[in-house]
């Protein structure tokens, strides 16, 4: 009897210390890792789960050794993230890219293959967001998190133009990111048949004489360029 009791008294303990550090060790990896915005986070995020839930029931497990292998891996995952702010490959290899799986209303076959998602899948995950008809999209992008973003074609916006007998203007571009932390996300140039002289000129015409000076620039639909500097 006395043995279960410590028993109990020991799972109590180990609970409330766990529940402390976990308390801490989330709100150090921050929201995105809560979140689970990506792959990485979600697999990070299940393994600390399954330590802490270990650590509470393995009883001839030295504690503190445990304790102090869960805190380890969370530090390596703040110094994995704060690696991927300085480094796009970085950032790419562990969150991943978005792809686009709709370009000007065309299904990318090819990409479709090489993820191995069959035209069953993406008609699922356009219904659940409330489209039905490839007809309706001009472009539907799947994110590093899972997720399928779209762009519908202007005539299936809502309000519908067409219900409103409004002209159609088809948008030029796609809004793309065309600079990142300073640096030319040049596979974007490529993919909307710009220079890296035309980014140039833009900046120029907005008073920047670097890209370093530019910390975020999109393309917005109609061809202009949305720049957010360095502070």
């Amino acid at each position: 009897m006395n043995f279960n009791f410590l028993t109990y008294l020991i799972i109590i303990f180990r609970t409330a210390i766990i529940f402390i550090t976990l308390l801490v060790l989330t709100r150090m990896l921050g929201n995105k890792q809560m979140s689970q915005l990506t792959f990485f986070n979600y697999i990070t995020g299940i393994t600390i789960g399954s330590i802490a839930g270990n650590m509470i029931s393995a009883h001839g497990e030295p504690f503190l050794e445990e304790l102090i292998g869960l805190a380890f891996w969370c530090v390596l995952t703040v110094l994995l993230a704060y690696v991927s702010l300085k480094s796009p490959k970085i950032r790419v290899f562990l969150d991943g890219e978005p792809t686009i799986l709709i370009k000007n209303g065309v299904i990318q076959r090819h990409t479709l293959k090489s993820l191995k998602i069959n035209l069953d899948d993406l008609s699922m995950l356009l219904r659940q967001q409330e489209v039905f008809s490839f007809n309706e999209v001009s472009y539907a992008i799947l994110e590093p998190d899972g997720k399928l973003s779209i762009l519908k074609k202007p005539e299936y916006q809502t309000p519908n133009k067409k219900d409103l007998n409004v002209k159609i203007s088809p948008p030029k571009f796609i809004p793309s990111e065309i600079i990142v932390d300073g640096k030319v996300v040049e596979r974007n140039l490529k993919e909307l048949g710009l220079t890296l002289n035309w980014v140039q000129k833009q900046l120029k015409s907005k008073g920047y004489n670097s890209v370093d000076q530019i910390f975020y620039a999109e393309l917005q639909s109609d061809g202009s360029l949305f720049v957010f500097e360095f502070e």
